[in-house]
């Protein structure tokens, strides 16, 4: 996994930080895995989650204020460790 936010980090270190950051999720309808992203967050955050038109899928979004870029790479790879989780 080592890498692979790479070119993302060299973009977000571009920016200034605090800001508002929108983060953007595609999960199996699985209320597990839903649970396990919608906790990584805030719970002032906000968050808004959208079944597919079939229910296979969810689609969340995640608006956070973040501190650095950093914490942005940290959640996503955190992300990436649930299967199945499609990162946007």
């Amino acid at each position: 996994m080592e890498g692979q936010f790479d070119k993302l980090k060299i973009q977000l270190d571009l920016q200034e930080w605090p800001r508002l950051y929108l983060f953007k999720f595609i999960s199996p309808s699985d209320n597990h895995k839903i649970a396990l992203i919608t906790n990584m967050f805030d719970k002032v955050s906000d968050i808004t989650i959208r079944p597919s038109s079939k229910g296979t899928y969810t689609s969340i979004s995640v608006k956070e204020v973040m501190m650095n870029a950093d914490r942005v790479i940290e959640l996503y790879e955190e992300a990436a460790k649930i299967e199945g989780v499609i990162i946007l």
